[in-house]
């Protein structure tokens, strides 16, 4: 059995401002900081054998944070980069409605095997997500691992490991700086814990505009994994 720690990065100014962020290399916002302090303290007494991240500095950022108490390395993997979004990334939903609505039904029609202009397939994506999540599960087995990437790769993966297609990955919620956990098992796996936040419940609410409050709305309105 290996158990994961799925961490998804803290927020970004893009965040709470709705913007498609793909593999734009955005920092943290200052409220994204201090959600990554509050995130690894709560993660302090967990034992966590190893722990990957995202290169995109949102992530790696977020994932330091949790390594230091553990006095772990964080093992840099571009294979768990959110989708690439490509000539969108920037650009909030509303925008691209107005600027590239064709292409943006297009893309929502089947993101399977229909990329943004520039960006990559959902089938693409999925395709990386799984070689990372075999390779993770088959080097750790009886060891926590943690996992610090981005929603539609996190989501995709949740997808894989419980036996859904990768269509469904907008129907798994979460939020910036949350906390999922996967044991997985020969057989196939378990989900023990989805879009946790309490570690966050110090924080002031609204702080930075409402970033802390943000939610995925890509996840709920089925608009893929913006990270808006």
């Amino acid at each position: 059995m290996a158990r994961l720690l799925l961490v998804r990065h803290a927020a970004t100014a893009w965040t709470v401002q709705g913007r498609f962020q793909g593999q734009t290399d955005v920092p943290l916002s200052p409220y994204g900081q201090r959600q990554v302090a509050a995130l690894a303290r709560g993660l302090m007494t967990e034992t966590i054998h190893a722990l990957y991240a995202s290169d995109l500095q949102r992530a790696w950022e977020t994932a330091r944070a949790i390594a230091t108490p553990h006095a772990l390395c964080v093992q840099l993997e571009p294979r768990l980069r959110e989708m690439a979004f490509g000539h969108w990334e920037g650009f909030t939903y509303a925008e691209l409605q107005q600027s590239d609505a064709q292409a943006l039904a297009a893309w929502e029609r089947d993101q399977l095997h229909t990329a943004p202009p520039g960006g990559e397939t959902l089938l693409h994506m999925t395709e990386r997500v799984r070689a990372v999540y075999t390779s993770v599960v088959a080097a750790h087995q009886d060891k926590t691992v943690g996992l610090v990437a981005h929603g539609g790769p996190l989501q995709v993966l949740l997808c894989l490991a419980l036996g859904l297609p990768p269509q469904a990955y907008w129907q798994f919620a979460l939020a910036p700086a949350s906390l999922s956990e996967l044991c997985v098992y020969e057989q196939g796996a378990i989900l023990m814990r989805l879009n946790d936040t309490p570690h966050l419940l110090p924080l002031p609410l609204g702080e930075g505009g409402g970033e802390g409050q943000t939610p995925d709305h890509t996840v709920q309105s089925k608009r893929g994994s913006a990270e808006a």
